[in-house]
């Protein structure tokens, strides 16, 4: 390892400092990178590309998933101190119970690798990206089941009358009403 980051070090140094917010972000990148790096060595192949581009690549697939992570997070010194999100009304606990065996039940109706991705992602926290290297699946295909396999569950829910429809001509207000069917908001990527 050390003679990887003797060899490229320069290499990845630069292109985090490039592509981090600032210097203490660059220096977590490159160890981000450094640790893919380790990891990912078993998928070199020379054929392919040279050890360079090889390292290039890793550097800048985690450079851009850092950026798309620190794009989605709420810059809060932006918003006033003033505003307080209003509280929702707690069911009670019978009534989330209730919920959740009714969407525990939908969630064992779907295909069955829906059913994996949803699995790791609701009971076990993992990411897309831990998901996809738990399972072997490629990234893009993790994140598909993972959409498909929530609007499933809300259509299933919404049939048996579990889950309220959101108003005609626009979505429910607040922070729910600004994300995604897979409760991020941009979960375009």
């Amino acid at each position: 390892m050390q003679a990887c980051i003797d060899r490229f070090g320069g290499l990845v140094w630069s292109l985090a400092r490039r592509g981090a917010a600032g210097a203490s972000d660059a220096d977590d990148a490159v160890q981000e990178i450094f640790i893919d790096l380790w990891k990912s060595a078993s998928r070199f192949d020379p054929s392919i590309a040279t050890e360079t581009t090889f390292v290039a690549m890793i550097a800048r697939r985690r450079l851009i998933d850092r950026g798309r992570r620190r794009q989605r997070r709420l810059d809060t010194s932006t918003l006033p101190d003033a505003v307080q999100p209003a509280a929702a009304a707690e069911p009670d606990v019978a009534e989330r119970s209730e919920e959740a065996s009714r969407a525990a039940a939908a969630l064992e109706r779907l295909r069955p690798e829906q059913q994996r991705v949803l699995q790791l992602s609701i009971y076990h926290g993992c990411s897309h990206e831990e998901i996809s290297r738990a399972t072997g699946l490629p990234l893009g295909t993790v994140k598909t089941h993972a959409r498909r396999g929530l609007i499933r569950l809300r259509e299933m829910l919404e049939a048996e009358g579990a889950l309220v429809r959101d108003p005609p001509g626009g979505r429910r207000g607040g922070a729910e009403g600004s994300k995604g069917p897979t409760g991020t908001a941009g979960s375009d990527d």
